[in-house]
């Protein structure tokens, strides 16, 4: 690495993360699974979102390190919901007063509340649900009569063109002082709310928890995932007028458009397969 790039502060599915010049800039490197279109898009996404007034980390730019193509974003001092919520449980910090975590710590109120901000706006980004069809189309254990109904389904239900994240978890909303930011720009496109809502729900419905984390984390969150969903439903509705009503199309192609995900655990695949042929089977 050159002398731009300081320590490592963390990695995901399609990204290392290091510190940049100074400190209060950080560079997200990508993996071998993202080429240069696609790291460019989510450049363009972020700044889009930006310039938006959406409350996202300034980028400065692309970068190309040793061969690795990266984006320079602002760096911000603060903590994850995730990071949060599993100190909270199982860390240091651990909150013997579990009835208060279902608010305070996994962060569903935040989460609906930035996802509403983000769909208040307008932004020509890619389409969402050309991206969705292709995504489940790639998605090889379902069968090709899974797929193509899946894809008939999604293309009977409305379209709108708002603003979508695409990945809201509680890993990509940080907090600083009194300001929740959401990160990860990846996925965003142009598309229907109610998809991103399908997303959160599927992943705090579904989400396995890593081996390598105590199993009283997985423990405490089995308790109260259902309740979790609720309080986020909850709070977007009284904001929107949305309700589950409008979300609940939108779960199965969701969940077949995460089976192609690289972050995606098999563990995980097994349960949104499920999911998808359960909801299917009911139409």
């Amino acid at each position: 690495m050159t002398n731009a790039v300081g320590r490592k502060l963390g990695e995901g599915a399609c990204a290392e993360v290091f510190e940049w010049e100074d400190g209060s800039k950080i560079v997200k490197l990508a993996k071998p699974n993202i080429n240069a279109a696609e790291l460019e898009r989510e450049w363009n996404h972020c700044r889009s979102a930006w310039e938006c007034g959406l409350p996202v980390p300034e980028t400065f730019g692309l970068v190309t390190v040793e061969g690795r193509q990266g984006i320079v974003f602002e760096r911000i001092y603060g903590e994850s919901i995730l990071s949060r919520f599993i100190n909270k449980t199982i860390g240091p910090s651990k909150q013997e007063d579990r009835s208060v975590l279902v608010e305070d710590y996994l962060g569903a109120r935040i989460t609906a509340r930035l996802l509403y901000q983000i769909h208040t706006k307008s932004v020509n980004l890619s389409s969402q649900r050309a991206k969705f069809r292709n995504d489940i189309g790639r998605a090889t254990i379902l069968t090709k009569l899974e797929i193509e109904t899946l894809i008939a389904h999604l293309d009977q239900l409305p379209v709108k063109e708002q603003l979508c994240h695409g990945d809201p978890n509680p890993g990509n909303i940080l907090l600083r002082d009194h300001e929740a930011l959401i990160i990860d720009w990846n996925d965003a496109s142009t598309g229907n709310p109610e998809a991103d809502l399908a997303e959160y729900i599927i992943l705090i419905q579904y989400a396995v928890i890593p081996p390598y984390l105590p199993a009283e984390l997985k423990a405490y969150l089995d308790t109260i995932r259902e309740s979790t969903i609720q309080i986020f439903l909850e709070e977007y509705e009284e904001l929107s007028g949305i309700g589950y009503a409008e979300i609940e199309p939108w779960i199965a192609p969701v969940a077949a458009r995460k089976l192609s995900a690289d972050a995606t655990s098999e563990s995980e695949r097994v349960l949104l397969v499920d999911e998808i042929r359960k909801r299917m089977r009911n139409k």
